[in-house]
């Protein structure tokens, strides 16, 4: 299409005065064909309407020269609104409080629905605004203060274009198109009719209120189409919804064309259709569909045809039944429905649009007019009554574009009334003080700043977008008691109210597709179980997905969940992977096998110990047990007892006095025990060495010095012992970090400063270390009984359980740890037990013969 500004300049000068006009300028070209028809009446002020009263135009030729337009049926609907604007114009005219001495008058044009027959009704418009009014001199100073229309958003488009640059308000009552809230690109558009941003939101939180998150989208090539489909995709994606299939419809499809689009539509998974398109887009596509008797589609709708009655013959029932949409809200207006049925046809001139009317509506020709057609039809005289015909012309119950364009007429009185100071107290006397012309711009401001309140107690007012409230009825067709369409209300949508509570659902009283008594369903995949996640498919849409178990320690509450929650630290999943519990709490309890086996060795140690300490109680006289200072043997007996017992200690759940008892116990109780060995070696060693029963050796290591030195190599262990517990004491830690592999929590005991147990471990190896170098240097003593060889094999014991624990207590996790550390101070312990004592206590009990003080120096023959 030629740009605008071309176009004026190439119309525009025709509608200027010669004098205004440079004659240096190329002529102004001559519109073809004849002037378009127009229904006007003559007033004060003339306000411009165009309502698309057929459907199909000829193409432009050289974009200026015109073909006779070729005439299809008329559109009784639009004929109703144009009739709307005509009965609100004279009840404004009746009204003596409005515009007082003002007469309102109208020219309406037929618009066709077509970009270039809009554009040459507004030129014509405009040309007669200037032949019939002197006091105008240009377009800017045009009598035409304001035009109601169009109907659809291309026309609007290219007509506000051209009235954008010279700020005559276009007032549109059905164009919702988002692309016309752009005020740089048409700053004199309004519309009683809320923008398609609105209503897409409302479409969005419509399906996705009955879980529709799978549909497919038609609409056709025009600009309504394009950008509501367009916006509903992106918001419809955003929410998490796919649209599964977009269907778009020609200007004039072929039959192929049609049979494609049903195939998809017939193919597709998606029971659920958003439809962005007019009626008249559709019929052909319907038409296929039903005569394949395709039924089960859940059609959602915009508001371009929710109440179109032509969709509502039987012929439809099936197919669309149960159709839900938005539909703009409808009012009964008072007196609309007398006047549509006094209308009558005359030859006077200005009635060529009603008269067209009357002839189509009842197939006859009007006596009047017989003489200019060459077709032979029934004459009618125009005194039929139109209250025994039944259409969509005739049906005012609930008017809802109508609405919009009473709206549109009144909302342009209220800026007159204002504009012509029509409230003033002046010289005119309270009448409107009458304007020469409409100067540039000011009668647009004044629309736009227009605020009353009507009738019907709704506001009508313009945002500075020019934009209405945005208020929808969810209409839902349902069939009556006559077996006929009706449009019942089931909700309502209201854009400026709060988020959660623009949407109200009356979900009780919705008749679904095919009568069905649930919700209709249309997805891809099913939504996945509570306990699941989805994973999406590969090259196909997020919601064609398949159903994964959560892992170990996930969660999934909720059918359809994306992602599985990880639990919170010490819970677990359940085993239906629904719900966190509390983490089963894990440690080394006197129930498990393992603490009963453990348990039992020990009290077999501490048992097989309490025997040797009263079996050398008894024989402390003899040779043997006095050989080494058996209190030093009874001391080690009670250490090893110690040892023993410390163990328990470490079965059970952990508690703050066991965990600072643990490691305290056991570091303690071997030092003990060390110390003992060590000074029992040392005793070997100086008896060996010292043959002089009197020497200064045997005075200087006695029974006082063996005590003192037990004494001393203990209580660094002590000091250690005691300093740890009580500036850094282990205490109960549940730790989780082995919740992902088993599922459970350790209950342990936590040291906070590590270094504590290595140094209490180390002090026990170096003693080890010394009773180990100072036994293998006495091992081979000449003597029977050489108590050396026993300590240095008890060592060697020892210290070969202590070099595996070191490697097997920090590899092994959990309770098992525990499990490590008792199992080492229970072989070396009985390491201990075995290798010293239970020689003795063979020859004691079985070789009581060997136990004389000869034979403990082998001068004894066996």
């Amino acid at each position: 299409m030629m740009d605008a500004t071309v176009y004026l300049l190439k119309f525009g000068c025709t509608l200027c005065p010669a004098s205004l006009i440079d004659s240096s300028l190329p002529e102004c070209a001559k519109l073809g064909g004849s002037e378009p028809i127009a229904l006007h009446s003559d007033g004060d002020v003339v306000i411009g309407g165009f309502f698309p009263l057929h459907y199909v135009a000829s193409k432009p030729e050289l974009f200026i020269h015109f073909h006779s337009l070729l005439f299809v049926s008329l559109y009784h609907t639009a004929f109703h609104w144009m009739m709307t604007m005509i009965f609100a114009v004279d009840e404004i005219n009746r009204n003596s409080s409005l515009l007082p001495g003002v007469k309102l008058g109208y020219r309406i044009m037929d618009s066709c629905d077509h970009v270039h027959t809009s554009l040459r009704a507004l030129f014509s418009l405009i040309s007669y605004s200037k032949t019939t009014r002197e006091s105008s001199t240009c377009l800017n100073y045009s009598p035409v203060p304001a035009v109601i229309g169009l109907a659809s958003s291309t026309p609007t488009r290219a007509v506000a274009h051209t009235l954008g640059p010279f700020n005559i308000p276009l007032v549109s009552y059905f164009a919702t198109c988002t692309c016309l809230t752009d005020k740089h690109l048409y700053p004199s558009f309004l519309r009683t009719v809320p923008s398609d941003l609105f209503q897409v939101r409302g479409l969005v939180k419509l399906v996705t209120f009955f879980s529709w998150f799978w549909v497919g989208t038609i609409g056709a090539t025009d600009d309504y189409s394009l950008y509501g489909i367009q916006a509903f995709s992106i918001q419809f994606g955003q929410q998490g919804g796919c649209v599964a299939f977009h269907l778009t419809i020609p200007t004039s499809p072929t039959v192929a064309e049609i049979q494609k689009m049903a195939d998809k539509l017939q193919r597709s998974t998606a029971r659920v259709v958003v439809v962005f398109a007019k009626d008249v887009h559709l019929l052909d596509l319907f038409l296929e569909l039903t005569r394949r008797n395709m039924t089960g589609i859940q059609w959602v709708v915009s508001e371009a045809w929710m109440t179109a009655s032509q969709l509502t013959t039987p012929d439809f029932h099936n197919l669309l039944e149960g159709t839900l949409g938005f539909s703009f809200p409808g009012v009964s207006i008072p007196g609309l429905k007398e006047f549509l049925l006094n209308v009558r046809p005359s030859p006077k001139p200005g009635m060529e649009l009603v008269n067209m009317f009357w002839e189509e509506y009842f197939g006859c020709k009007l006596e009047f007019e017989r003489d200019r057609s060459a077709v032979k039809k029934t004459v009618c005289t125009g005194s039929e009554d139109l209250s025994y015909t039944d259409s969509s012309y005739s049906d005012v119950s609930q008017v809802r574009i109508s609405y919009n364009v009473y709206k549109a007429v009144y909302a342009v009185a209220h800026a007159l009334h204002t504009f012509l100071n029509c409230n003033s107290t002046g010289p005119s006397g309270g009448l409107c003080e009458m304007h020469s012309s409409f100067t540039n711009g000011q009668f647009l401001q004044f629309l736009k700043m227009v605020n009353f309140t009507n009738q019907f107690d709704e506001k009508v007012y313009f945002d500075s977008n020019g934009e209405p409230v945005p208020l929808y009825d969810i209409i839902n067709w349902q069939k009556d008691s006559k077996n006929e369409i009706s449009f019942v209300k089931v909700g309502s949508y209201d854009g400026s109210a709060q988020q959660g509570q623009q949407l109200q659902i009356l979900k009780n009283t919705i008749v679904w597709t095919t009568r069905q008594s649930q919700v209709p369903v249309s997805q891809c995949s099913a939504p996945c179980p509570p306990g699941s996640r989805q994973a999406t498919r590969q090259g196909e849409p997020k919601c064609c997905f398949d159903c994964l178990p959560c892992a170990d320690g996930e969660i999934s509450n909720q059918t359809g969940s994306t992602e599985c929650i990880k639990c919170p630290e010490y819970f677990w999943s359940d085993k239906e992977k629904v719900k966190c519990v509390a983490g089963e709490e894990e440690f080394l309890s006197f129930n498990d096998t393992m603490g009963i086996i453990l348990v039992a060795i020990t009290l077999l140690g501490f048992i097989l110990t309490t025997i040797i300490t009263i079996v050398f109680h008894s024989f402390r006289y003899t040779p043997i047990v006095k050989a080494n200072n058996s209190e030093i043997s009874f001391l080690l007996l009670l250490s090893l007892k110690l040892c023993f017992l410390c163990c328990l200690v470490f079965i059970g759940q952990p508690s703050w006095w066991t965990c600072r008892l643990r490691q305290t116990a056991f570091g303690i109780s071997f030092v003990l025990c060390l110390s003992c060995l060590l000074v029992k070696t040392i005793v070997v060693l100086l008896a060996f060495h010292t043959n002089v029963p009197a020497s200064r050796g045997r005075m200087l290591f006695g029974t006082s010095q063996q005590r003192i030195l037990i004494l001393c190599t203990t209580a660094p262990q002590i000091f250690l012992s005691t300093g740890w517990v009580l500036g850094a004491p282990p205490f109960p830690f549940r730790n989780s970090n082995y919740q992902a592999i088993t599922g459970k929590i350790v209950v342990e005991c936590k040291d906070p400063w590590p270094p504590g147990f290595y140094l209490l471990l180390g002090y026990i190896g170096l003693l080890a270390f010394v009773c180990l170098l100072l036994a293998f240097l006495g091992r081979k003593l000449p003597d029977t009984f050489n108590e050396a060889k026993l300590i240095t094999f008890s060592m060697l014991i020892f210290w070969a359980v202590w070099i595996s624990f070191i490697p097997a207590y920090v590899s092994s996790p959990g309770k098992f740890s525990v499990a490590v550390e008792i199992f080492a101070i229970l072989a070396s312990s009985f390491g201990l037990l075995l290798c010293i004592f239970v020689p003795k206590c063979y020859i004691i009990l079985l070789h009581p013969e060997r136990n004389i003080k000869k034979g403990m120096t082998g001068k004894n023959p066996r």
